[in-house]
């Protein structure tokens, strides 16, 4: 499907911010069955040529970039945006190596996904677990990804966005088009069920915050005790929250929290948001804004947190370790880090996995082959069943009195889901308590 062909057929949609495209429920799975993942992601230019239609693509796409034009007009108006920003944008490419490392890099989330799911689930359960790369807005393509699943026998489908936190603009996007693919009979109408969001997931929370230590190892042992953490997301407009109620603010602030309570608190820490384009008012502080105030006040040592970014890319790679770095350092910042991309991490890859398996329902198997696997669990050897450990999301919404990190424009839309071990989240909720 061409970008002119998907405008043709967007309309503003609710499901944009609920991600209702598909449903979230669980996805009875069968032995024999073969389980694709599909992993969304941004996509990026692989050399200097292909920046432009990158742009192009990115530009095009009114789920992300709401302008009153559509049709021949956006086309031609989207092109000359797009050759033009490609000059300068080729630059930023040129000094990160040329191209986007975020293509190599899913593919190496996908590989080390696939093998974790069939390693820990797939053989257990009699299940075969294949993964699938879909970039947004540049290979491998959404379609590329349903061929593939199509040549492979895949006959269930787990939607997973590689955005933690969801936005109408990242996982809405996504899912937008991957519905729009499905309409127009483009691609199967697999059994689907789709990952929400996993901004609150214990082993993404630890993955950062190792993230974080090794970025804090950079400096002297005298000076980390003046380091404060600046975590900065890519930012979006007020109106995505305040109008059409994206609960994308609200799950970065409580990623956050999460990251912070699991260090305890240990380091003064902040939050804003970067890449800010246009004339709308966007979510703030900016995080060129927030650098240049703590410059001010004489904080010395920085470490910058790319919270809603799992892969390296060019906003992390160029945007925040070169144009950042460079402000901090005019500001009094001297001794700036950035924290590398969770990528393969592997407390990010069970993350992932979990986020998988929680959306899946296998089949009861029978006594004998229940019985043959035990010895292999008892021991802690071999394959282990998805319900020996898995974590799956808690049915009882989070309070959000429990949230300390927000942020001035919050109107508490939303709180990231609560994660639990299968017996806790199967339980019926607690009784409130009553004032004696």
């Amino acid at each position: 499907m061409t970008p002119r062909e998907f405008l043709k057929r967007y309309s503003w949609d609710r499901r944009l911010v609920t991600g209702a495209f598909f449903p979230s429920d669980s996805l009875r799975v069968e032995r024999g069955d073969t389980v694709g993942v599909v992993l969304f992601n941004l996509g990026g230019p692989d050399k200097t040529e292909d920046i432009a239609p990158f742009l192009y693509n990115l530009f095009m796409d009114p789920a992300i970039i709401d302008i009153p034009v559509g049709g021949v007009l956006r086309h031609g108006l989207c092109r000359l945006i797009a050759r033009r920003r490609s000059k300068a944008v080729g630059k930023d490419y040129e000094a990160i190596g040329g191209g986007s490392p975020i293509n190599r890099l899913t593919r190496e989330q996908a590989s080390a996904l696939e093998e974790r799911l069939m390693r820990d689930y797939g053989r257990a359960e009699g299940v075969v677990f294949r993964t699938y790369p879909a970039m947004r807005y540049w290979r491998p393509f959404s379609e590329e990804a349903a061929e593939k699943m199509q040549r492979d026998g895949v006959n269930k489908v787990v939607l997973l966005p590689l955005y933690p936190q969801y936005s109408k603009t990242t996982t809405g996007a996504s899912l937008a088009y991957w519905h729009a693919l499905k309409e127009a009979g483009e691609i199967p109408d697999w059994e689907t069920t789709s990952v929400f969001e996993y901004a609150a997931h214990p082993a993404y929370v630890q993955a950062v915050s190792e993230r974080i230590d090794e970025a804090l190892q950079r400096f002297h042992r005298s000076e980390r005790p003046s380091v404060q953490l600046l975590f900065s997301a890519h930012g979006t407009p007020v109106r995505e929250m305040k109008e059409r109620r994206d609960p994308y603010c609200c799950l970065i602030h409580s990623s956050v929290d999460r990251v912070m309570a699991h260090r305890n608190f240990d380091y003064p820490y902040h939050v804003s948001f970067q890449s800010k384009v246009g004339p709308m008012e966007w979510l703030t502080p900016s995080t060129i804004d927030k650098v240049e105030e703590l410059g001010q006040k004489g904080v010395p040592a920085l470490v910058v947190v790319p919270i809603a970014f799992v892969t390296d890319h060019i906003e992390t790679a160029f945007e925040l370790d070169v144009e950042l770095r460079e402000r901090a350092e005019a500001v009094g910042i001297h001794r700036f880090e950035v924290m590398s991309g969770l990528n393969c991490h592997s407390l990010f890859v069970e993350a992932l996995s979990e986020a998988v398996v929680s959306q899946l329902s296998f089949a009861p198997q029978k006594e004998a082959s229940r019985s043959a696997r035990a010895p292999d669990l008892l021991s802690g050897t071999g394959d282990v069943s998805r319900k020996a450990h898995a974590l799956c999301p808690l049915h009882v919404p989070p309070r959000p009195a429990e949230r300390r990190t927000r942020c001035k424009q919050c109107e508490v839309i939303a709180e990231a889901r609560r994660w639990a071990a299968p017996a806790l989240a199967s339980a019926p909720p607690l009784a409130p308590k009553t004032s004696a």
